[in-house]
């Protein structure tokens, strides 16, 4: 008898024991990434902050075709801040912890969060001389007495541009949000639009670094949007000439646009929810031959278009 009620005991424990295994929970959510550190990602849901890991089974796709049905497997790298994505796995272990079975993105949210990337990487960049700034200077402080003082004050000073700088990291990174929640709803309310403003960028061969002349194009086409309170959108579009391969011509159309886009951004306070994600047009709609010269320099262009809504701009024509 005690021989069964031991046996019944076992086969009672490894059940429990199997439904913990195979328990494990399910959880499906979509948000917007604001942090990724290795494969941990912290995504930004309605529902709070999710801490997503990868791994080497995870599966990263996007839609493509019409549908969006048929799925194309993509790489970690393509997992930066700022990208709106779904993401689906079994519990990490602690609330709000999730191991990837399958994470799903939008190239048209790829490309917008690229152009956040391409606005906060100078910020990080000048973040980073700042630190580099403090190290050399507390070593200073170690190797030479006579200069302590000074060093100090020095160090100060970077630990003043070290707080200005994670303050404009902390405002890129609050656009990223925005990214996600106003990209769709502003299309729908812009209704019919008209072209109100026209403004083309042109580059060097193989170049996608804006002139001064440019830039103050640009400032003028964004002071003109800057005077409407509602039912507009700056489109952006970046072309190449026939010289070289196709690949490269489509790169170097993305550079121009996301060039000009960090420039609207960073120096002309346009907000990131009123610019059309860049297109990256390639060697496509050439304005010119691009067997001659002159043609060739008018199709390494970026095209920059003020958008209004028909009725706003009904006001003004």
């Amino acid at each position: 008898m005690y021989r069964r009620i031991g046996i019944a005991s076992l086969m009672a424990m490894f059940f429990l024991t199997s439904v913990s295994a195979f328990g494990a929970d399910k959880i499906k959510n979509k948000g917007v990434v604001t942090l990724r550190n290795g494969d941990t990602l912290t995504v930004k849901t309605s529902e709070g902050d999710f801490t997503v890991t990868i791994n080497s089974d995870t599966k990263i796709q996007h839609g493509v075709g019409l549908t969006g049905i048929r799925k194309k497997q993509d790489t970690p790298d393509v997992l930066i801040p700022g990208l709106k994505m779904k993401f689906e796995g079994e519990g990490g272990g602690q609330e709000n912890q999730v191991i990837a079975k399958t994470i799903d993105f939008d190239t048209d949210d790829l490309a917008l969060a690229e152009v956040i990337q391409a606005g906060l990487n100078p910020t990080a960049q000048q973040q980073a001389r700042n630190m580099q700034a403090i190290s050399t200077n507390e070593a200073g402080i170690s190797t030479n007495q006579g200069a302590i003082t000074a060093n100090r004050a020095s160090i100060a000073a970077t630990n003043e541009e070290v707080a200005a700088t994670q303050q404009e990291v902390t405002a890129n990174k609050a656009n990223i949000n925005e990214v996600a929640s106003s990209t769709k709803k502003r299309f729908s309310e812009m209704g019919e639009v008209v072209t109100k403003s026209e403004y083309t960028v042109l580059f060097s061969t193989g170049q996608y670094g804006l002139t001064s002349d440019y830039k103050q194009g640009l400032a003028e086409l964004a002071k003109q949007a800057l005077t409407y309170p509602k039912g507009w959108v700056i489109s952006v579009a970046g072309y190449a000439d026939s010289v070289g391969n196709a690949a490269s011509n489509q790169t170097l159309s993305k550079q121009r646009a996301q060039a000009v886009v960090a420039y609207l951004l960073q120096d002309c306070a346009v907000p990131v929810g009123r610019i059309v994600a860049p297109g990256a047009m390639g060697e496509s709609n050439p304005v010119d031959s691009n067997e001659t010269t002159s043609g060739r320099t008018e199709n390494r262009r970026v095209d920059v278009k003020l958008l209004l809504n028909k009725g706003v701009a009904g006001g003004d024509m």
